[in-house]
């Protein structure tokens, strides 16, 4: 799939969008797609990868206008109703959802879901309390080592080491992510120790992702306080659970992995009054989520848990492993209909038998 990847995105799904193909053979049932915010205006991206999970306004705005004109997008309780065999769904129906809880799903995402009329299930990782603003760790780990000099390194804090060579932005990349997994091993309180750590071996200034929710930085990197999410609450959207820190659940012992999900709910629960009834699995794809873990949220009280891979237009979907469509700020109109039809999955499915 990959050696055609730029084929599909260029000429197949240009071309059957254009002929109305996709709408025509899509599937009955639903397709679920997620978003992690938008660029705010005024932000400078740091790196194409880093910040390519979020769309820009406009586009946002196209695809919503996109889903509203060819399918029937539909609120998370509606989707609740189904999930629980209360109601049916309409017929190629299409359920939006966001993760991580970043401000900008507030300050910049939330009046384009307004004007366009629209309802969106909000995967949050533990608020912030009060007036305080946390970001997420593996988000400054990056910028970490996005910015500290070439060379060797040996980090060391609390028996975690993680070491290696600096160079090139590949090499940088690919140096993060192994540190993200083993971060992702052991509980919050050691992770932040390291990070600390980091800071200072690098010789970086600690980053503070500020209270000023106009500044872009903010809006970028900052995560919603507890009253944030009261807003977003009131204003119709339906708040979820992300875990409390957003580790990798698969590198966690089991014990803390139950505590991140248990945990992430009575948390919610205090700060919003409300216990929430959907979770999402960080980083959600396959090598995230382990048969072990997939059994927890079910267990913990949830009604329903998504992943964040294998996306597309169907009836057939395991309630605590619910694929999702991954929206990312290269991916065009055409191709995000290829996706939501169903059209990418079929495709993968017959690469796979070939």
């Amino acid at each position: 799939m990959k050696g055609v990847s730029p084929f599909l995105k260029k000429v197949v799904y240009p071309s059957l969008s254009a002929a109305g193909i996709f709408r025509r053979i899509a599937s009955d049932g639903l397709a679920v797609v997620t978003y992690h915010g938008v660029l705010p205006d005024g932000y400078e991206p740091v790196d194409s990868g880093f910040d390519g999970n979020l769309v820009t306004a406009q586009a946002l705005r196209s695809q919503l206008r996109l889903l509203k004109s060819k399918y029937l997008v539909i609120s998370p309780e509606e989707f609740r109703g189904w999930i629980r065999g209360a109601r049916k769904l309409p017929q190629r129906a299409v359920l939006l959802t966001c993760d991580d809880g970043l401000l900008n799903n507030l300050t910049d995402m939330l009046p384009i879901l307004q004007q366009e009329n629209l309802k969106c299930l909000f995967f949050v990782t533990g608020p912030s309390p009060g007036h305080a603003r946390n970001s997420l760790w593996y988000e400054e780990l990056f910028l970490m080592f996005s910015k500290a000099p070439a060379g060797p390194f040996a980090i060391s804090s609390d028996d975690v080491l993680i070491e290696g060579q600096l160079g090139s932005r590949q090499e940088r990349r690919a140096l993060w992510w192994q540190a993200v997994k083993r971060l992702s091993e052991v509980d919050g309180n050691r992770r932040t120790s390291f990070l600390r750590s980091a800071r200072t071996y690098f010789h970086l200034e600690e980053r503070d992702p500020g209270l000023d929710p106009d500044t872009p930085s903010c809006r970028r990197f900052g995560l919603m306080t507890a009253h944030e999410l009261h807003v977003l609450a009131r204003a119709g959207m339906t708040i979820g659970a992300h875990t409390l820190s957003h580790p990798m659940l698969s590198q966690l012992p089991p014990e803390l992995a139950r505590a991140e999900i248990s945990e992430s709910a009575a948390y919610l629960d205090v700060a919003l009054g409300v216990r929430p009834w959907a979770f999402a699995y960080p980083f959600g794809d396959a090598q995230s989520v382990s048969p072990q873990i997939l059994k927890m949220p079910k267990e913990e009280g949830y009604e329903a848990a998504f992943m964040n891979f294998g996306g597309g237009l169907g009836s057939d979907l395991p309630a605590f492993a619910i694929p999702r469509i991954h929206v990312t700020v290269e991916m065009s109109l055409s191709e995000l209909e290829g996706h939501v039809s169903g059209f990418y999955r079929r495709l993968q499915g017959l690469v796979a038998r070939s």
